[in-house]
């Protein structure tokens, strides 16, 4: 192997070995259930998860791909290979992307390994793993390559385009993940856009393909995707201590969700923390600016944006505007979680410290492999609790056998009979998983659509959800009603989970008038008696779904192929 090949296997080998280190707990055989993240072994194609279901279309095409890949392979294991990979790709995309800015200006290994770990190793993916948005990080993992495929695009390299598809619809797992990827594109593109439209319009065909299972999805189930005045405070940026929220936002932080953060982040050394990576982050600037890097200023502009926008949102003034848009732009609740735009900001995070290090490397000659290795122990040091993961947090569970038998047990049922659960609420604490207040799995292990209310509390705070079937099941079964009120509702089967606390009001009034078809000491499921009404979504509708799947689904893999082939091309004429 020639020292150039040699070299360039140093940063993937490199991300993989943090990536490991960071999830190495999710290897274990079992599933992961840990606050929003829910992987089950079998996910199955409802109209929930095709995003016509009662709630907004949050989690498309994530579920259509999870409900046809578990039924080749376990649901759990596929949510562990899709995330490590996502972390995985991330330090990846980090390291080509310095490689593509500064490889003429002598970057090499340690450029490109401080790179891929500045990607990997921030709060931002601490906090988002803590929060269970594993596919967003799909989303985030994207970023970087997106960088390289517009600078391919702009110098007229082959492979850009095919790159920009594919690295926007891996990003499109997530509709945040398409909003980021999408932003980003026409950011890097904006200084041109005068002279390339056809380049911009060319990125918002890309993002409409990809996007097209939740906008499809949203304009046929009637949901705009909108939100109100309490959903957007609950989900502001929030300060971290002895920073503030722009603070918080400048150091890749600010999760709305104060559980979700790392202990470091909560003491002194938080600060410690973003005063490193901002000083690499400054280093680095100057040394893009002093090396004329083209193309670093809109990186630049792009960060700055996802900061001070987020941080302004969460002042009164921009809770109001933000208020504004989430309800009454079709769409606009997929905003209201402004800390998740910091993700922007990591590209040119990544190339300033590897900039940084490049500065730095020649005032150290005798040292020049010990800055990179300096600068990437640093920034691990100051967050080492996102090691193991995220100091023991994150760890696979098994779900007792009472609930694959009810699943089993309802797949026998009428096509449409749709599952109400007990207790009521959507999030649930199980002996299983310890104290963690968790998703409640029943919508992703039933073979049925599962109504909820989709109601949060977000500290103290009541964020309704879009559930109106949901909230009427919930409230009937807590009233004692009937079961014909039940039938009426699309209700077959009533769901009872025995090992969570919550409110169960006067449902035995209604569990009494049911048949009990199975009795375990986790779940008891029982049937209503009688035919239920049929609330299915029209065939029409499910058909154009499926379409737009599957659109997003083949336009990405063809450009992972014309990839794979132009690269296997590039590498037969390299040899020659």
């Amino acid at each position: 192997m020639r020292v150039v090949e040699r070299q360039r296997i140093i940063a993937p080998s490199w991300s993989a070995l943090l990536a490991l280190i960071v999830l190495a707990p999710l290897l274990q055989p079992g599933y992961l259930l840990f606050r929003d993240a829910v992987s089950t072994p079998r996910s199955y194609l409802t109209d929930s998860a095709l995003g016509l279901g009662d709630a907004a279309p949050r989690a498309v095409p994530q579920d259509w791909l999870l409900a046809g890949v578990s039924v080749i392979i376990d649901g759990g294991l596929a949510v562990t290979v899709l995330l490590v990979l996502s972390v995985w790709l991330a330090g990846c995309g980090a390291a080509l992307l310095a490689r593509t800015f500064l490889r003429e200006h002598g970057a090499g290994p340690g450029a490109e390994c401080t790179a891929a770990t500045v990607a990997i190793w921030n709060p931002f993916v601490a906090e988002r793993l803590l929060q269970g948005h594993w596919s967003l990080l799909a989303g985030y993992a994207a970023l970087p390559w997106i960088v390289v495929a517009m600078h391919r695009i702009k110098n007229a390299r082959a492979g850009g385009w095919p790159l920009l598809v594919f690295a926007v619809g891996c990003a499109a797992l997530t509709p945040t993940g398409a909003v980021l990827a999408v932003m980003l594109a026409l950011g890097v593109n904006a200084r041109d856009t005068l002279r390339h439209l056809k380049r911009s319009g060319l990125i918002l065909v890309i993002g409409a393909a990809a996007g097209a299972p939740w906008v499809v999805a949203a304009l046929l189930s009637g949901d705009p995707g909108v939100s109100g005045r309490a959903g957007t405070e609950a989900f502001a940026a929030r300060a971290e201590p002895w920073l503030g929220t722009l603070g918080s936002l400048a150091g890749l932080g600010g999760i709305w969700n104060g559980d979700a953060v790392p202990v470091s982040r909560t003491t002194p050394v938080a600060l410690l923390a973003t005063a490193w990576l901002l000083i690499l982050v400054a280093g680095g600037a100057g040394a893009l600016r002093r090396l004329r890097i083209a193309g670093a200023l809109p990186l630049g502009l792009i960060a700055l944006t996802s900061i001070t926008i987020p941080a302004f949102a969460a002042t009164p003034a921009g809770l109001t505007a933000l208020t504004w848009v989430t309800s009454s732009v079709p769409g606009g609740g997929l905003l209201r979680d402004t800390q998740k735009f910091v993700a922007l900001a990591m590209p040119f995070y990544a190339l300033c410290a590897a900039a940084a290090v490049l500065l730095l490397a020649p005032h150290a000659r005798a040292l020049t492999r010990a800055v990179p290795a300096f600068a990437c122990v640093m920034v691990i040091g100051v967050l080492p609790d996102l090691a193991w993961g995220a100091g023991g947090q994150l760890r696979t569970v098994q779900y007792p056998p009472g609930w694959e038998a009810a699943a089993r047990i309802v797949e026998d049922g009428s096509p449409h009979g749709a599952v109400a659960v007990l207790p009521a609420g959507m999030f649930r604490v199980y002996p299983f998983t310890g104290d963690v207040v968790v998703l409640d799995p029943a919508p992703r292990m039933m073979p049925r659509d599962v109504l909820l209310s989709g109601d949060l509390v977000v500290a103290g705070t009541l964020v309704e959800g879009e559930g109106g079937r949901g909230r009427a099941a919930e409230a009937a079964l807590l009233g004692g009603a009937s079961s014909a009120e039940l039938l009426d509702l699309g209700i077959e089967w009533v769901l009872v989970q025995l090992d969570t606390p919550g409110d169960r009001g006067d449902s035995r009034e209604t569990l009494d008038q049911l048949v009990l078809e199975h009795s375990g000491i986790d779940v008891a499921l029982y049937r209503v008696p009688g035919e239920p009404a049929d609330f299915s979504a029209p065939s029409a509708a499910r058909t154009a779904v499926v379409g737009a799947h599957a659109l997003w689904l083949a336009v990405t893999l063809a450009a992972g192929v014309m990839l794979a082939v132009g690269r296997l091309r590039s590498t037969r004429s390299t040899k020659m």
